[in-house]
């Protein structure tokens, strides 16, 4: 199987910038009566994909949407903590986890795209090809430099679990460096230190500081990149705005809203493909 390739908006992308959001997102009480607040991974907000789909929104409902975009691990912690209304995340395990645990109602896929594994041109390791397993066992014993977000993020979840399905830890720690970064410092840090890295496909593209990095895996199924999307529940957070947070998940998993994500593209190309009840 082969992934669709992606081609979004310019991206500039730090771990000071995701601060930002969260120190200068208002407080529930703060907020107008007719708006809620996303928590989200970085790809959808920086890919320009809320850009588009959020005014659609608005002009159906009325609603404003006040994005926060992080890592997802800090996106479902501020779920639990009730500081938002409604979460648009990637990895499926945290997200169950966060519903079986009572933070948050119905958990919806809504749409995908893929990882890619980025390195050099030249390719020192070896890696290129198809499986993605094979290229992180390659990297292990070519002890080769490799980047990693180290955030709790959708990425960071997916790489962590690749690791595990090679049966062998990171690259040794003197050339494994977790950054702790969104995804456009992790790849900055790769451009200047000719590391590998994995990467969510929009992300890559739209970064443009590549130096000589290119994409040397891809089309792995296990490299599916699925995005999930729930309503905080009140019942933790009374405050917690759940009927208007309802009215975005089930405008984006109706015909309109998976349209509207279809819809999205960037000189032609589809950036997210929406996959709603499937």
């Amino acid at each position: 199987m082969r992934f669709k390739c992606f081609r979004p908006l310019g991206l500039v992308q730090t771990g000071l910038l995701a601060l930002f959001f969260v120190a200068s997102t208002p407080s529930h009480s703060q907020l107008p009566a007719q708006s809620i607040v996303m928590a989200s991974t970085t790809s959808t907000e920086q890919s320009g994909l809320f850009a588009h789909l959020l005014p659609a929104f608005k002009k159906a409902s009325g609603l404003d949407v006040k994005v926060v975009a992080l890592g997802t691990g800090q996106a479902l912690d501020m779920g639990r903590r009730g500081d938002a209304d409604v979460l648009f995340v990637h990895d499926q395990e945290a997200e169950e986890k966060l519903v079986a645990d009572g933070f948050a109602l119905k958990r919806f896929g809504v749409m995908y795209n893929d990882f890619v594994l980025i390195g050099p041109v030249a390719d020192p390791a070896r890696v290129r090809g198809r499986d993605i397993v094979a290229a992180l066992k390659q990297l292990t014993s070519a002890n080769s430099s490799f980047v990693s977000r180290g955030d709790k993020s959708g990425t960071h979840a997916a790489e962590l679990r690749f690791w595990k399905m090679a049966g062998v830890a990171p690259v040794p720690s003197s050339a494994y460096r977790a950054c702790g970064c969104g995804m456009g410092q992790a790849l900055n840090i790769a451009a200047s230190t000719g590391a590998y890295l994995l990467a969510d496909r929009g992300t890559w593209l739209s970064f443009k500081n590549r130096a000589d990095l290119t994409v040397l895996v891809e089309g792995d199924t296990r490299l599916f990149n699925q995005y999930g999307v729930m309503v905080v529940n009140a019942a933790k957070h009374s405050h917690v705005k759940t009927a208007e947070a309802q009215k975005f998940v089930d405008w984006v998993l109706s015909p309109v809203g998976q349209s509207v994500v279809a819809n999205y593209k960037i000189d032609g190309e589809q950036l997210f493909f929406p996959n709603a009840g499937k």
